[in-house]
């Protein structure tokens, strides 16, 4: 079984994340975005505790294609230090891996 992952980003305004969104999937580096907003993070940032509003972003792919979506992200995105998790997609109904791997087949680039 391929690896499937779930790859969570944080965004600072909702233009940033639909436009984050639209390019991953154009470039086939996740079969779906899916944008949250708005939620209310609490970090440090610079010796200090920071609170912001940020937009969350949650994409299905494989983790062999982590690499590339990561250097995506780091492209276009508007931090410094963006937040690009993954996590373990440990079941999921045979079909729906199936789209999963055929949507972002390298193969399909472009």
């Amino acid at each position: 079984m391929r690896n499937y992952i779930e790859v969570r980003i944080t965004v600072g305004n909702p233009d940033e994340a639909k436009k984050l969104a639209s390019v991953v999937v154009r470039r086939r580096l996740v079969a779906c975005a899916q944008v949250i907003g708005t939620i209310a993070s609490t970090y440090w940032w610079e010796g200090q505790v920071q609170q912001a509003q940020e937009w969350l972003l949650l994409m299905k792919t494989t983790a062999d294609r982590f690499d590339d979506l990561a250097a995506c992200v780091r492209e276009l995105h508007s931090y410094e230090v963006p937040e690009i998790v993954a996590v373990p997609i440990v079941q999921g109904t045979p079909d729906y891996l199936e789209w999963i791997r055929r949507e972002t087949a390298p193969e399909r680039d472009g």
